[in-house]
């Protein structure tokens, strides 16, 4: 249980929880939603995210209520890039307060919401995407137990995928992080720092 009264789990593999103990939901909606712009972006009709570590869904959940909450007529593509199979049963074992939570764990449809999780090595998976993304969210475990997911290489793959005045954001301030951002071409600022003494991060390309 986090501090918002919202539940987490404790990934095993990474030896890390999938979300801030400070607020599961409270981190999905101030450190992704609204520094991604998601309702302003949702008055616009239709709105393409990319979930990178999908994890349990929340922020992915919190979008669509944000979206669907400025414009209950907007269309919602999903992608949700996954390394684990499993992570499907682990939805499973958590309810959080969030509208659209059945549709992320796939127990009901919405014609308005297009949810897409592939399950890969992300590294591969975001060399094949073909689409252009309105806003990014990017939470994979931290750089001290996932090195990979924050390198030049991958973070320029995502930039590629993109759309020119997208939004990337991420929960992490680490110096290492934001160097390799800059070096794969983004303009960086802090994010707001929610339930913790650092800023999250958000990145453009402009």
């Amino acid at each position: 249980m986090t501090e918002d009264n919202s539940v987490t789990l404790f990934n095993e593999k990474y030896q890390e929880y999938y979300h801030s103990i400070h607020g599961a939901l409270q981190e999905a909606f101030e450190k992704y939603i609204k520094p991604c712009r998601i309702a302003e972006l949702a008055k616009t009709g239709k709105i393409r995210i990319l979930d990178v570590c999908f994890g349990l869904g929340y922020t992915s959940a919190a979008a669509i209520e944000a979206a669907l909450e400025s414009n209950p007529d907007c269309e919602i593509e999903i992608v949700g890039l996954e390394i684990d199979a499993g992570i499907f049963d682990e939805m499973k074992k958590v309810s959080p307060s969030l509208k659209y939570y059945d549709v992320i764990r796939g127990d009901k449809k919405n014609p308005k919401i297009n949810l897409k999780i592939l399950v890969a090595d992300a590294r591969v998976s975001i060399k094949e995407l073909t689409e252009k993304f309105d806003a990014v969210f990017l939470i994979p475990f931290s750089i001290a137990v996932c090195p990979e997911l924050w390198t030049v290489e991958f973070l320029s793959d995502i930039k590629k995928a993109m759309k020119p005045e997208a939004t990337l954001a991420t929960y992490s301030c680490a110096k290492l992080v934001r160097n390799n951002l800059k070096s794969a071409g983004f303009i960086i600022k802090d994010g707001p720092a929610v339930g913790r003494r650092g800023p999250s991060t958000i990145a453009t390309l402009k």
